[in-house]
Order: structure tokens, then C-alpha cells, then sequence
């Protein structure tokens, strides 16, 4: 599937009964096959920005554009299209993205089941992709007995499976340590390189920002310079 480019025009989110704007008037382009990180402090907007770009919730104001698709103009059913073939969300909670008592590679096979079968057979196979990020020997074992780390990774990987056009990431590396974090920014520049996947994620971590090469600072609810 060809990379899609993401476009933000004047983004305003503001949750009810809060004072003050969780992101202000903000501006975002992201061309197709770019990768950027979104880098700020807790508080700062980050995760609601990852939130609208995967429509899981509406934004006060403002556009959002995947590609030439406007997500505020989509309905719930086609949005679950999206989610299911054109981007794939990893959220921070591994445990969210998961068959918790599945195995690691049922999850892999679960996540690929909806796609066409005529795409099916260009997609990853299982074991490869569990081999990309260490999870080889454990592609057998249930979720639930893999450790924080491991299931962070198995979610990645997940969020993979599809070769989506575009991936978003939520702290993609928050429970991993040094080796296993190189290990799953090694594998994103591997899947950008070959598939051209555009990804955008939210992250703390400026060893991140560095390997994706390309980052915006939030600070409450705003870009800076």
C-alpha cells in the first residue's frame, strides 16, 4: 500500500470541563513516507495529537487529512476501514494493542486475518517478523506471560503486520530498555526503507526524534521552534 501523507489545519481539542485547550490552533504536514517524531513533555498535547490522527475521538476544530480522506468527514464504519488497512495505531499500554492469552504469533495472524487475500501473500510472514525484534524463541508463548518490554515490542510488530501506509506510535519505547529500543528504531528504518510507510510518534525520548530524523516540539498544545 503506498505511503499516505498526514495534514493538521488549525487543529483545536479542547476536553469538556477543561479551561485551557489540550492542543491550540495547530498547523502539521507530513509527507507521504516521512517520518517525524512529536516530542514534549507530559501535558504537553501529545497523546491527544495521536488520538485525533487516529480518529478515536473528534476534533474540536479544525481538519485532519489522511492522504485526501478528511477524518472528522469519515463515519464510525469507515473508520474502522481505515484503522484496519491504511494506518495502525500502537498505543503506550502494550496491553491494549493485545490477545493477552494468545499466543505472540496468534496476534500477528489476527492482526493480518482482515486483509485481502490477495494481499495476504505479500504480507510478512510471522516468525519473520517476530525475528526482526528478538521475539523468535517466544512466538508460542501467551502474551500474558510475556514481560512489559516483550509485549511492547509483540505490539509493534503488530502494528506492522499490515504493512499500513501509515503508522502512528504512542511512546513506542517507553518499557524497553537500550538494546531492545535500538532493536525496534532499527526495525522502523527497515520498514520505511522498504515499504515507504509514512510514521509519526509521539515520544519523549529524543533518542527517538534522532533515529527517525525529523521532529516537532509541543509545548502546551502549541509547536515551537
Amino acid at each position: 500500500m503506498s505511503a499516505v501523507g498526514v495534514q493538521c489545519v488549525s487543529l483545536t481539542h479542547q476536553y469538556p470541563g477543561t479551561p485551557v485547550p489540550a492542543l491550540d490552533d495547530v498547523d502539521l504536514q507530513v509527507e507521504p513516507g516521512a517520518r517525524l517524531a512529536v516530542v514534549g513533555r507530559s501535558g504537553s498535547g501529545k497523546s491527544t495529537l495521536i488520538t485525533l490522527l487516529a480518529g478515536l475521538h473528534r476534533p474540536t476544530r479544525g481538519q485532519i487529512l489522511l492522504g485526501e480522506i478528511e477524518l472528522s468527514a469519515t463515519s464510525e464504519r469507515e473508520m474502522l476501514r481505515l484503522r484496519g488497512g491504511v494506518f495502525s495505531l500502537v498505543v503506550q499500554n502494550p496491553g491494549r494493542n493485545l490477545l493477552l492469552y494468545g499466543t505472540a504469533e496468534d496476534n500477528i495472524r489476527f492482526a493480518q486475518r482482515s486483509a485481502p487475500r490477495d494481499e495476504r501473500r505479500s504480507l510478512p510472514a510471522p516468525a519473520d517478523l517476530l525475528g526482526e525484534l528478538g521475539l523468535g524463541p517466544l512466538a508460542g508463548r501467551s502474551v500474558s506471560k510475556l514481560s512489559g518490554g516483550e509485549q511492547q515490542r509483540l505490539s509493534i510488530a503488530v502494528g506492522l503486520a499490515r504493512r499500513p501506509a501509515l503508522l502512528l506510535l504512542d511512546e513506542p519505547t517507553s518499557q524497553l530498555d537500550t538494546g531492545s529500543r535500538d532493536r525496534v528504531l532499527d526495525l522502523l528504518a527497515s520498514v520505511c526503507a522498504s515499504t515507504g510507510c509514512t510514521v509519526v510518534a509521539v515520544t519523549h525520548d529524543p533518542a527517538v526524534a534522532e533515529a527517525l530524523g525529523a521532529s516537532r516540539t509541543l509545548v502546551d498544545g502549541r509547536f515551537v521552534a
